[in-house]
């Protein structure tokens, strides 16, 4: 082979020159369109030369500071997107739950609450929607805040993965409101996955601490805003049923001077030189509220068990709703009052909130809740027969344990076609202090619980409302008396009798849906292992 040594042409030269400097030039426009990109707004600068006729309507809007700007713009929530807004234009405000981009179109799930639309977002010049903007729909990260103005579509089939099946927005703009981080410690749509025995399923379900340590993500499904918005319902009907019904909601102390039912299971706090403790329950309270002459008096709040107690059911500190009535010749005046509360609220439940029900139904297996009209009441003694019938040894002075109620609770649904009802006339040894004797049998006390799918969710009694037989049973009971001196006093003033009982909200919500953990109802969950977030 023979290597020529000569010198290339100037032409030659030239190309080659012409070619070095047109691919440095390519590199420098390639730098500076990355340092654009790290200065700028953060969105991506287009990869070709051609015109981006979306320019201005899409990007991340600066940071909301209340200018004012923007406050005549009039936002649809996604619930309320319908057929009949076929061709009309909107803005909505939601999270971009999901995206898939691919070509010159982007597919994306929008969530507003509990809510779910499709969005499309294709390329058009006649709609001024560009590659450009495309691109950017699909690279905004999972979970975002968004802002979108579309064009309200019907479409040819139901969208099935949505709540909002029969439209779908076409998207003309697309805004970052806030900007979710790239990496999310769960999937939102993982923790909104239908509960099954699937093992591929099992796979990918997202476990309870997990979601408990991350439980604002979490709380996003909509199964979860369900759950609590059922919640807030059962609280609105308590106070509006009782209200009605002449009630008085009061408010009382969480710190107190002693263990409020003179169990050692009370959490002590610094009170400034001393010591104080939280409030097992407002029971001493309400029934003061009774001698001061408030006749029918509820209160919706806090209470605190240092219970290390680590099961499905339990928790350090829960909402109470406590309610105490004034009755005038026997206690059950109070126990119908307290029993049809909770009828009305079972109603209230399944006629206003139908939907909320049924979103989740859709991830959990929720089994419809019966109750009967006027609501079932049973004896102690007929529940124990009823037990030693399904063969289950019990005394006739023992306290149920926890598989005996669930048991009882099965037996009675099949028997008497009900999810919910009342056992009177518990032995008085497993009751507190200030529970009235039973004047016929001195066994027995005028107590009452009652009964949610076979799990407890109400205790209560008649109260003992004479002083010198209060000190008598405290004495009884081991309780220093100078500690709840002012409790006693509070009799010697003259009081009426009296009864009521204290409910834990988010047992009743639990049983109510049929879910099996009360985590699930709480919604920052507080136990004996947990005490964040």
């Amino acid at each position: 082979m023979v290597v020529s040594d000569e010198p290339k042409t100037v032409a030659e030269g030239d190309a080659a020159s012409k070619k070095a400097a047109k691919k440095a030039a390519k590199a420098a426009e390639k730098q500076q369109k990355k340092a654009e990109y790290k200065a700028g707004s953060g969105q991506s600068q287009p990869e070709s030369q051609e015109a981006d006729f979306s320019e201005g309507r899409y990007g991340v809007l600066k940071l909301i500071q209340s200018t004012g700007e923007h406050r005549d713009r009039v936002y649809t929530d996604v619930k309320d997107l319908n057929v009949k807004m076929d061709g009309k234009s909107v803005w909505v405000r939601a999270r971009l739950q999901t995206s898939r981009a691919k070509g010159k179109q982007c597919f994306a799930v929008l969530r507003q609450n509990s809510s779910t639309v499709q969005l499309l977002v294709s390329v058009s010049e006649e709609r001024k929607v560009s590659k450009q903007l495309v691109k950017f729909t699909g690279n905004i990260t999972k979970e975002s805040i968004v802002d979108i103005f579309a064009t309200v579509a019907k479409t040819a089939a139901p969208v099935e993965a949505c709540s909002v099946r029969d439209v779908e927005l076409a998207g003309v703009e697309v805004w970052t409101v806030s900007a979710a981080r790239a990496q999310l410690p769960l999937q939102v749509e993982d923790a909104a996955r239908p509960e099954t025995d699937d093992p591929e399923a099992l796979k990918i379900r997202v476990n309870q601490d997990t979601r408990l340590d991350n439980r604002v993500l979490d709380l996003r499904t909509p199964a979860n805003q369900a759950v609590f918005r059922i919640e807030a319902g059962v609280c609105r009907l308590f106070r509006d049923i009782l209200t009605s019904r002449g009630f008085v909601e009061i408010h009382t102390p969480k710190i107190i001077s002693a263990a409020s039912e003179g169990g050692a299971n009370v959490f002590t706090v610094s009170y400034f030189k001393g010591s104080a403790y939280l409030a097992q329950s407002p029971q001493l309270y309400k029934q003061m509220a009774i001698a001061a002459d408030f006749d029918k008096v509820y209160t919706v709040g806090a209470v605190f068990r240092a219970e290390d107690s680590n099961t499905h059911r339990h928790l350090t500190e829960f909402v109470g709703l406590d309610l105490e009535m004034a009755f005038k010749h026997h206690y059950h005046e109070v126990l119908d009052t307290i029993g049809q509360t909770f009828t009305d609220i079972f109603r209230g439940l399944r006629d206003q909130y139908a939907a909320e029900i049924a979103t989740v139904g859709q991830q959990f297996k929720v089994e419809p809740f019966k109750f009967l009209d006027p609501p079932l009441r049973l004896e102690f003694p007929q529940g124990i027969q009823m037990l030693r019938e399904a063969g289950v040894t019990v005394g006739d002075e023992d306290d149920l344990s926890t598989p005996d109620e669930k048991l009882l609770g099965r037996l009675v649904r099949a028997k008497y076609h009900t999810d919910f009802y009342i056992l009177d006339k518990y032995p008085l040894a497993v009751r507190p202090f200030y529970t009235m004797p039973d004047p016929t049998n001195p066994k027995s006390s005028n107590s009452y619980d009652m009964f949610m799918r076979g799990e407890e969710i109400l205790s209560g009694a008649q109260r003992i409302h004479d002083p010198e037989f209060l000190t008598e049973r405290a004495k009884h009971h081991g309780i220093d008396i100078s500690k709840i001196a002012a409790y006693i006093e509070s009799f010697r003033l003259g009081c009426p009798p009296h009864a009521g009982g204290g409910i834990g909200m988010e047992r009743v919500v639990m049983l109510y849906l049929g879910l099996d953990n009360i985590r699930k109802t709480s919604m920052f969950p507080r136990d004996p292992k947990r005490v964040t977030p």
